[in-house]
């Protein structure tokens, strides 16, 4: 008895030899699918590469992301924890009345910045993207043009220095402040020092009148424990999917807000137009693909008519003629499918070298990842096999008999 898996060795021989034997049509049939394959992937792969280049570039800026306060009210901690637990929001902090985040820098008599922003800043603020905003105390970050005026670099400390009028008098309060970081110019482009949230809010009750020592003053009125409320919050969404629902939230609170949802919205519109390009033509194609492998196939059964007759008369049963023809689809397919990507890898070169030196169309890339390529590798068997079948229900029909009519 032979074996199952001797039977499907010997049928994959008989396939190839015979592929082999008529590879004139062996070629056509395998330069069919190839032109149908390859201009898909590059298809794909430009689809793919420019929505998931303005995908990144809407990410890697977190304005994109931010829904921001139009309009000063009075928020406690209670609210920005409500605000927080909400699964669209992925940021969130407190910010005192606008006029209260504003102080000197001071080095030395020659590095000093007069009024620069004072940001609070916490762990995972997406506007500074890195673990250090997890301050703490007196410990500071620094925009890169403030660092660059006070001649500051990570580890050298520097001055704060505020000033209130007290009772007709004024008064100046300073701290003494240490550098934990410099941020990359990209993240902030204006003199700015990020500091913790109890640091704002310490300053804010400084110009405020209150009696805070770290400041200097021992004037002003004592704090007895008063709540910190705040004037906005700097806010991000979790995604940038997740930026329609936060600002309908806001507005549902009336907050009036701002953001960058109309470039969001044209981001995905390119997305849907691309897609609904590329399955327009990609239908287009595999219709036709379809079309032509099935004459392709069908004439190739009537033309060895005899020949798969005689397979009959030798002992093959319906099932192994079926498992030849399809044998023969899927090999075809395998080669198609390696032409087709090495095609679409010279086109890939050339248009990722045209894109990428073109001012106008700045760093989009053509590419596919390896997930791509397996399903675009079983999507192409898949065709074969099923237009196989087709020529396989005509190869199965032929009786052994009719080899001798032909003798």
């Amino acid at each position: 008895m032979i074996s199952n898996l001797e039977r499907l060795r010997l049928l994959s021989r008989l396939a190839l030899q015979d592929l082999w034997h008529d590879r004139k049509v062996s070629f056509c049939i395998t330069a069919s699918l190839v032109a149908v394959i390859a201009p898909l992937l590059l298809l794909f792969g430009l689809k793919h590469g420019v929505v998931d280049q303005l995908q990144q570039e809407l990410l890697q800026d977190p304005a994109n992301l931010q829904v921001r306060m139009l309009s000063s009210g009075h928020y406690t901690d209670d609210w920005l924890d409500t605000l927080r637990a909400r699964p669209e929001v992925g940021f969130a902090i407190g910010q005192t009345r606008s006029l209260n985040t504003q102080a000197d820098l001071i080095r030395d008599r020659s590095h000093f910045i007069e009024s620069a922003e004072v940001l609070p800043t916490a762990a995972q603020d997406p506007l500074l993207d890195t673990p250090l905003s997890a301050l703490s105390g007196n410990q500071i970050m620094l925009s890169e043009p403030a660092a660059r005026r006070l001649n500051t670099n990570a580890g050298d400390t520097i001055k704060l220095r505020v000033t209130r009028r007290l009772a007709g008098v004024n008064e100046r309060g300073e701290l003494e402040l240490t550098v934990v970081a410099v941020l990359d110019a990209a993240r902030f482009g204006r003199p700015a020092v990020f500091v913790a949230l109890p640091l704002l809010i310490e300053l804010e009750r400084f110009r405020d009148g209150f009696r805070l020592p770290n400041f200097g003053p021992d004037t002003g009125s004592f704090l007895n424990d008063k709540a910190a409320v705040y004037a906005r919050a700097r806010i991000y969404a979790q995604g940038v999917d997740q930026v329609a629902a936060l600002e309908q939230w806001l507005n549902s609170e009336n907050i009036e807000t701002s953001s960058r949802l109309r470039e969001i919205d044209n981001v995905k519109a390119i997305n849907r137009v691309l897609g609904l390009i590329f399955g327009v033509v990609a239908l287009t194609a595999l219709i036709g693909c379809i079309a032509s492998l099935v004459g392709a196939f069908l004439a190739n059964i009537d033309r060895k008519h005899k020949d798969l007759a005689l397979l009959r008369l030798l002992g093959f049963t319906r099932s192994g003629i079926a498992l030849y023809v399809i044998l023969q689809a899927i090999f075809i397919s395998l080669v198609a499918y390696v032409g087709g990507l090495s095609l679409y890898w010279l086109g890939s070169e050339l248009f990722d070298y045209t894109l990428n030196t073109s001012e106008a169309t700045g760093q989009f890339a053509c590419h596919i990842t390896p997930l791509h390529g397996l399903i675009a590798l079983l999507l192409s068997l898949t065709v074969a096999v099923l237009v196989s079948l087709i020529g396989a229900v005509r190869a199965v029909n032929i009786q052994p008999a009719e080899s001798l009519r032909e003798l």
